[in-house]
């Protein structure tokens, strides 16, 4: 993969100033902005405080604030829904670096060149290869942050790949050598987290059988039971995302079939709260770093600097959904 990795150390953020100098994140902003409606004793005080902390303001952010009504677009797939858990989560950490400074986030579910306005700039979700919507807000000359990889743009994603093979490990070392892949699709994300299955169960001697399915509870619940009625068989499933995952444990079972006991389940994403009975075996995604890198990476893009992009790691959450086949976890 041919990618700088952008290590974003831990600093601090508006709101530790406001809290520590005593006065609103609104306050703060327009100091780092220069703004001349904060009076000089308030300023000098907030300024004193940022240096004790070592601050330094995020280049995204003051661009972005540069002039207050900018707007920040993110173009989603046609059929996602907005209030998919990953989409709020990743919209919750966007907002709690823009929102003080008075930038709009705005989705952006229709054709881009249906559009009569664009954004100020746009991050481009749901990635495809050679996605079709950069090459179009590049002739807008529209910035733009791709949430995936793509050679000459600007992007940044979580390593799917190494996530899958994680995941994937995770069934092989327990034993499974009869696996399935929930989640072949069209989408990067999904191609990308089925190439790092598939690789991982090779090395250890393993089968994969890729299950079609979307991102979603329903999706998984109907992709797993169709399979299942149809004859397929697996001791281990990767599921593309933790939501597919648990619509595929609900429905082994309503099939009278037992997870973990007899089949192991590993999902992706890390999201905080799923209705399933266990905790979740799953590989979980530094979202709030992702949102971060994107709106560097934004700064950048705007400043007309070379396009880059930035793998950003994921980690091992292990629950209680794997177990060796016939096994307990």
């Amino acid at each position: 993969m041919n990618a700088t990795i952008n290590i974003m150390s831990p600093r601090p953020t508006i709101d530790d100033i406001a809290r520590a100098a005593g006065v609103s994140t609104g306050t703060v902003s327009r100091v780092i902005n220069g703004k001349d409606t904060v009076a000089a004793r308030t300023r000098a005080h907030v300024q004193d405080i940022m240096a004790q902390l070592g601050y330094t303001p995020d280049p995204a952010a003051r661009h972005l604030s540069w002039r207050r009504g900018q707007t920040l677009g993110l173009s989603l797939d046609r059929d996602d829904p907005v209030l998919h858990p990953y989409h709020v989560l990743f919209r919750r950490a966007l907002e709690a670096q823009t929102a003080a400074l008075g930038v709009r986030l705005e989705d952006l579910r229709a054709d881009l060149r249906r559009m009569t306005r664009l954004p100020s700039a746009v991050l481009v979700m749901h990635a495809t290869e050679n996605d079709s919507r950069l090459a179009y807000l590049a002739e807008r000359d529209v910035p733009a942050v791709l949430i995936g990889h793509q050679v000459g743009a600007f992007w940044v994603a979580p390593d799917d790949v190494g996530g899958a093979r994680l995941a994937t490990e995770q069934l092989t070392q327990a034993g499974h050598r009869r696996l399935a892949y929930l989640g072949k699709g069209d989408s990067q994300v999904a191609q990308d987290r089925e190439y790092g299955c598939v690789d991982a169960a090779r090395a250890a001697g393993a089968t994969v059988q890729a299950i079609p399915c979307d991102f979603t509870v329903l999706g998984g619940y109907r992709a797993v039971r169709r399979a299942w009625e149809d004859g397929q068989r697996f001791t281990g499933l990767f599921a593309q995302s933790d939501e597919s995952a648990t619509g595929a444990i609900a429905a082994l079972e309503d099939l009278g079939v037992r997870v973990p006991q007899d089949v192991s389940v590993v999902g992706f994403d890390g999201l905080p709260e799923l209705p399933v009975p266990v905790q979740l075996t799953t590989v979980s995604q530094d979202i709030p770093r992702i949102a971060k890198t994107a709106l560097t990476l934004m700064q950048e893009a705007v400043a007309g600097a070379a396009p880059r992009g930035a793998y950003i790691p994921v980690h091992l959450k292990p629950g209680a959904t794997v177990a060796p086949p016939g096994g307990t976890p």
